[in-house]
């Protein structure tokens, strides 16, 4: 076997792509697990191994492609049923991911990681007591695991346990102390619990193992409600949208999340016909879940987020003619009267302080453009922003009427909705459609 002219043996090929595959050169990984597969196209470890790096960068389809054929040659190999329900879950097809999970622990009973996302699978669809004892069956497996304690804490604190949630999230933390999930998922289940400085004193001890770390002190400040800064870390949003974004959508159809419709619903009534005319961007795109709303109206459709792997899912489902990571109020400020149309679907709830941001948002803004958006309602009796205790801020509708009076932008709706259900009850927001009216 050649390469770059050096000749190499399967031997040598195989354990040298693994290495660049694993000091982050996928590209010349790549090429040696190719080069490898057309000398040995049966070899199950280069098929394994390019399986996982096709996975690694979201070439589901091409993964699941190497798996089947491991499955072909290796049809009890309980191993590649799980990666294959990996594979299944990132295509969309939870029903497949949960065949082929339960086709693993068939072959072997004890495949810990195959019992763990099962429990995922089954918690997605609301099949909770299922999903606990895939969860416990994991834990008992690899005890060592500390994502497994904790994706049972977070089912049990789901479930209204919330004593067993505090047991698993100290597990999690014992088998793996740095893991961030755990510690906000233990102290958010003190919260739940009303033990607000037990949750506290989560916090303090976090902060003595990660000083200064930003996150934890806006998580505090968020628990104590005091000390609130004007916005959440980037940080802060990046790590959950990046942990949640597997299972994002899955998640808030449990919530019956509605931002996205309310905001289409809201654009139907104020926009002319779709016609395919306006520069649009999609601030906090998450997933990509706005883009079938806006794409018929969209010469051009924008989508920017500070999740690497929220865009990753937005750029598979190819809606967009552009995906940028970046912070939103910065990209804004970037983009000079550039766009028709700014929609913002549950991402300014990271924002306590509106106006820097409203003031962005305008000068991106064309003359007459339109900035629809929601956020959470703080109440009638609110002045101002509060941050609550999960993370995300509120405001009062007189204070959201003066920000965007300050950026020059002009309400044509504010209204008030229900933006999804949480802990069975639902959650007030504002509905907004404002037009720019004036230079910014």
């Amino acid at each position: 076997m050649m390469n770059n002219n050096i000749t190499l043996s399967l031997e040598e090929a195989l354990p040298l792509a693994l290495q660049l595959h694993r000091n982050g050169l996928p590209a010349e990984a790549e090429m040696l697990y190719g080069r490898v597969l057309e000398a040995a196209p049966d070899n199950l470890n280069a098929l394994h191994f390019h399986g996982l790096l096709c996975h690694q960068q979201k070439r589901f389809a091409e993964a699941a492609a190497r798996i089947e054929r491991i499955i072909e040659l290796a049809p009890h190999n309980a191993d590649a049923f799980n990666n294959l329900g990996n594979v299944r879950e990132g295509l969309g097809d939870p029903g497949a991911a949960e065949e082929c999970y339960r086709r693993a622990i068939a072959l072997h009973p004890e495949h810990g990681p195959a019992h763990n996302n099962l429990g995922v699978i089954l918690m997605a669809r609301g099949a909770v007591d299922e999903a606990l004892a895939a969860y416990r069956r994991a834990v008992e497996l690899v005890p060592e695991s500390g994502d497994f304690f904790c994706n049972l804490g977070n089912a049990l604190r789901r479930s209204g346990d919330v004593d067993g949630a505090i047991d698993a999230y100290r597990k999690a933390i014992v088998a793996k102390p740095g893991y961030v999930g755990s510690h906000q998922g233990l102290a958010r289940a003190f919260i739940v619990a009303g033990r607000q400085q037990e949750a506290v004193a989560v916090f303090d001890e976090w902060l003595r193992e990660d000083p200064g770390n930003p996150v934890i002190s806006y998580l505090r400040s968020a628990c104590l409600g005091a000390d609130a800064p004007s916005r959440a870390p980037d940080a802060y949003v990046q790590q959950i949208f990046d942990d949640l974004a597997d299972n994002f959508e899955s998640h808030l159809a449990e919530l019956e999340y509605r931002a996205p419709a309310l905001l289409g619903e809201a654009l139907a009534g104020v926009l002319p016909s779709p016609a395919a005319t306006l520069d649009i961007l999609d601030a906090g795109c998450g997933t990509g879940l706005c883009a079938p709303l806006l794409k018929p109206y969209a010469k051009r459709l924008l989508g920017v987020d500070l999740s690497a792997r929220m865009l990753a899912l937005a750029e598979a489902k190819q809606d967009y003619d552009e995906l940028v990571q970046a912070e939103l109020a910065a990209f804004l400020g970037s983009r000079n009267q550039a766009f028709d149309l700014i929609v913002s679907a549950d991402t300014l709830c990271y924002f306590g302080e509106l106006a820097p941001v409203f003031r962005s948002a305008a000068k991106a803004l064309r003359l007459g453009g339109l900035f629809a958006f929601t956020l959470e309602d703080a109440g009638e009796e609110a002045a101002g922003a509060h941050l609550n205790q999960h993370g995300r801020y509120a405001h009062g509708r007189s204070y959201v009427e003066e920000a965007l009076d300050v950026a020059g932008l002009r309400p044509r709706l504010i209204s008030s909705v229900v933006l999804r259900q949480e802990a069975k009850q639902p959650v007030a927001g504002h509905l907004v459609v404002a037009v720019k009216q004036e230079a910014a």
